[in-house]
């Protein structure tokens, strides 16, 4: 449904809104950063936290308003309880009226009504987008699930970083590196199918204010459609990268570009610096990384790890499908590799929980995962990790 599409940006948007607020208001600017001048962690944390937990309330509120019932099927790391330092249980929400919002939110502020105001502020502004232009969908709300990531890259939010000089293009740290997500997915089958990256903090203007850039998805069954339509292409060097059929005798990988996590193990990194003759590049946070690869800045994202979660992955694996790539599960392709089946590569799937963990490690993608444009990409970083234990 375009509807729904439109709304899940607008959502985006507006929780864009309330993390550049969150670094440009100094009422909420200061509480963001009292951390390094009290040196009292849990005031930085907690506050970081409110802000993730009204981020994810609005987005609930904001498309439940317009899609009844959905509000029900949308999940996200945060709960919206959250204590106050007087040892007080809140719900935090979205109220109707903004001045209603701002009076809960100072409870959970021990009393900083300025704060609250500013944050309500954010939350209640009206958002208005260009046409996505994506004509009519029909894709049963019924039958959907939303995911949200509502800021990821924590560590670089905190610590604000405003000057990172890009590698390529590429940020390894920095604001820049900040993503909200939101992913839509099929709740029978899990597949991705509407995906959201919202980069708040993607250029500085002149007056040192930060504007920020979305780009979205759809892949529904034989429908494919996204924000990079008219510019899907990925730059020259990329089209290089690319062996037209992965099963030719060359070794792809060493035209291979990768963005990697410097969390990644030092095995997968020195395997990937010592074969990847189109680059290796690291940075924070996985939307992010995603991001590279969506933008053709790189091949494939690869992180071997299992701390990423469903709510990390949903929004961008759906904007890769619409592209014609994908994110597949890493460990289970090479299982299937094993086991002489290599031309099964199963991909992420976002409606069943993991058993035998509990809390957020139930949606936790604890095979790893690989991102990637072109199917032939994917063939080689499987041909390559083949070398190593795993």
């Amino acid at each position: 449904m375009s509807e729904l599409m439109v709304a899940l940006v607008q959502a985006s948007e507006k929780a864009a809104n309330i993390a550049r607020s969150c670094r440009q208001e100094e009422a909420l600017f200061s509480l963001l950063i009292e951390e390094k001048k009290s040196g009292n962690r849990k005031i930085s944390a907690d506050f970081k936290t409110l802000a993730d937990v009204l981020v994810q309330e609005v987005i609930k509120h904001d498309i439940g308003k317009r899609f009844p019932g959905l509000e029900n099927n949308i999940f996200g790391e945060e709960t919206n309880e959250f204590m106050n330092g007087l040892g007080e249980r809140i719900q935090v929400m979205l109220c109707e009226r903004e001045e209603d919002t701002a009076r809960l939110l100072s409870k959970v502020l021990d009393g900083n009504m300025q704060a609250a105001e500013a944050l309500a502020s954010a939350a209640h502004q009206d958002i208005i987008i260009p046409d996505l232009h994506t004509g009519s969908i029909n894709i049963p709300i019924n039958n959907l699930g939303v995911w949200v990531d509502p800021i990821d890259s924590t560590f670089q939010y905190i610590k604000g970083i405003s000057n990172s000089v890009p590698q390529d293009s590429i940020y390894s740290r920095g604001l820049q590196c900040v993503t909200v997500l939101i992913g839509a997915y099929d709740l029978r089958t899990g597949e991705p199918v509407m995906g959201v990256i919202n980069q708040p903090f993607a250029l500085m203007d002149d007056s040192k204010r930060w504007r920020g850039k979305f780009f979205w998805g759809i892949s529904a069954g034989p429908l494919s459609m996204n924000s990079l339509s008219s510019s899907t292409e990925p730059p020259s060097r990329g089209e290089a990268l690319r062996p037209t059929d992965p099963s030719l005798e060359v070794q792809p990988a060493s035209r291979l570009s990768a963005v990697l996590s410097t969390r990644e193990a030092k095995r997968v990194k020195a395997l990937f610096q010592d074969c990847c003759g189109g680059g290796v590049y690291y940075a924070s946070g996985a939307g992010y990384k995603a991001l590279c690869v969506i933008l053709g800045l790189v091949d494939v994202y690869v992180f071997t790890q299992d701390s990423t979660y469903k709510w990390d992955s949903c929004g961008p694996h759906a904007l890769l499908r619409s592209l014609g790539g994908g994110m597949a599960d890493l460990k289970e392709c090479l299982r299937r590799r094993q086991a002489g089946r290599p031309e099964e590569k199963p991909e992420l799937l976002y409606h069943l929980p993991t058993d035998e963990a509990s809390g957020p490690e139930r949606w936790a993608n604890r095979a790893g995962l690989v991102a990637y444009r072109s199917k032939a990409d994917l063939e080689a970083v499987l041909q390559l990790l083949t070398r190593i234990e795993l």
